[in-house]
């Protein structure tokens, strides 16, 4: 162990309560322990209350501080035996952050934020931060500083830093709490089958969903609209959407117009990755000019059909079966009729990843492509709201549904709820969305009517997790 790393140890202690309190001394040892002799011990237990007083804020600070500096000293030099400093000391902070995590997370956040539970992301800024300070400045610090300034330097900054660090977070969480909004509850697939519409239905019944998707070639797509618009005669502010449909179930134009569409059957064949790789085909190519052209009479068909059902005077909101609307190719084609059709919305996926999540709800997001999902779609949504702002169609402000799509239940439906409360008002936005697919067992076979990528998904236990999720939302 040598001189330098012993008294850096010392000097971590010292100057790391002194930063994070404010206590000014001329004998700062003295002073310390006096203050903290005489520290009320109703600050430790005020974590479910406002730190309303700056003594109290700066208190508790203070005591996660001086127990994150400890576990940095003692680190430290146990350390400086086997490494140099300048290896030591990130590994050193590195043990800090985690008590500093610990500490700060159960007394100064969650107070702060009226009881709201950690963002992982401010710990891994303040891991990145306390490890990149403490490594690069023993190597850049002039040799000719003298050793007491350069060992206040070394300690004070990334000491700082990490108070910096959790205040914002704290704060910048405070802030959103300030600004909560009521995110509009959607469910898809109105029309799909008896089951879909009979959980759509009960949770519109009893003011649980603020709108639905219709599939107009769905079996049930009739009988679903009729008791929708009875529902909306009762609750007006009820909203329905046509789910434009491209990847599977019957046309709704001529099956002999549109042959690159569809199979023998007359069901749509396109799959969205498919449907993707015609975007990327040079717009000159007959391919791809063919297949627009064919898109174009079944885009006009399924609004026509979503008229006939809806209603010939109203203006369209507009999303896709399986996003796919938001394909370039579609969705070019999309704003091409927007202004004869009055189309006036057409949904956005942005998604801002939730809070407050288990590490096995990522893992999940992870195993089942759902964040590989969400990456594409944010992709081709913030492409599309260009292009739909330049020629006045609105959109969400705020979207969730696709990370953990199918299972917004439990704990990824309630982050979700709780992320997109606390977004700020946009112009030209509607409210955030929050998206589900709701259904009762089903009890017919999807493929006989065209929509056998559908069947496993809507045959799924998660379809009654979902409806019960909501009605306990």
């Amino acid at each position: 162990m040598t001189l330098e790393a012993k008294v850096w140890a010392k000097a971590t202690l010292w100057t790391a309560a002194a930063a994070f309190t404010g206590f000014i001394a001329a004998d700062p040892r003295v002073k310390l322990q006096q203050d903290l002799r005489q520290l009320p011990l109703r600050f430790i237990h005020s974590s479910n209350r406002s730190l309303a007083s700056p003594f109290t804020r700066i208190s508790l600070y203070g005591l996660v501080g001086i127990g994150a500096a400890i576990v940095h000293a003692g680190v430290l030099l146990a350390l400086g035996v086997l490494m140099p400093l300048w290896a030591a000391n990130p590994l050193a902070f590195l043990a800090a952050s985690i008590a500093g995590y610990l500490g700060h997370a159960r007394y100064t956040f969650k107070p702060e934020t009226g009881g709201q539970r950690f963002a992982r992301r401010w710990l891994v800024i303040q891991y990145v931060v306390n490890l990149s300070v403490c490594g690069v400045l023993p190597l850049v610090l002039p040799g000719a500083v003298p050793s007491v300034i350069r060992l206040g330097i070394l300690v004070f900054t990334p000491t700082v830093l990490n108070a910096l660090i959790w205040s914002k977070a704290a704060r910048f969480s405070a802030k959103q709490r300030s600004q909560q909004q009521r995110p509009r509850v959607h469910a898809d697939d109105l029309g799909l089958s008896e089951a879909t519409n009979n959980a759509i239905l009960q949770l519109a019944g009893i003011g649980k969903l603020d709108g639905a998707s219709l599939l107009v070639q769905g079996p049930t797509a009739s009988r679903g609209v009729e008791a929708w618009t009875a529902l909306q005669a009762e609750q007006p502010d009820l909203e329905l959407c046509l789910h434009l449909c491209l990847t599977e179930g019957p046309c709704s134009a001529l099956a002999s117009a549109i042959p690159d569409l569809v199979n023998p059957d007359g069901h749509l064949k396109l799959s969205f990755g498919t449907w993707l790789s015609l975007s990327l085909l040079p717009a000159m190519h007959p391919r791809r000019q063919r297949v627009t052209r064919q898109l174009h009479q079944e885009i006009q068909a399924q609004l026509a059909r979503f008229r006939q059902l809806c209603g010939d005077d109203v203006p369209v909101h507009l999303d896709g079966h399986q996003h796919v609307h938001l394909v370039p190719i579609v969705h070019d084609c999309l704003l091409q009729v927007s202004g004869e059709q009055q189309i006036t919305w057409m949904r956005s996926t942005t998604e801002p990843l939730p809070t407050g999540l288990d590490l096995r709800c990522w893992w999940d997001a992870i195993r089942q492509a759902g964040l590989l999902k969400w990456l594409v779609l944010e992709v081709l949504s913030r492409r599309a709201q260009g292009k739909q702002q330049r020629l006045g169609i609105a959109s969400n402000g705020g979207f969730a549904g696709v990370l953990f799509t199918g299972q917004m239940a439990g704990q990824p439906l309630r982050a979700a709820h709780q992320t997109l409360s606390v977004l700020p008002t946009r112009a030209n936005r509607t409210q955030p969305l929050l998206l589900a697919h709701p259904g009762a067992p089903l009890s017919r076979n999807l493929r006989e009517a065209g929509f056998s990528v559908s069947q496993p998904f809507a045959a799924s236990p998660w379809r009654q997790r979902e409806w019960q999720a909501l009605q306990e939302l």
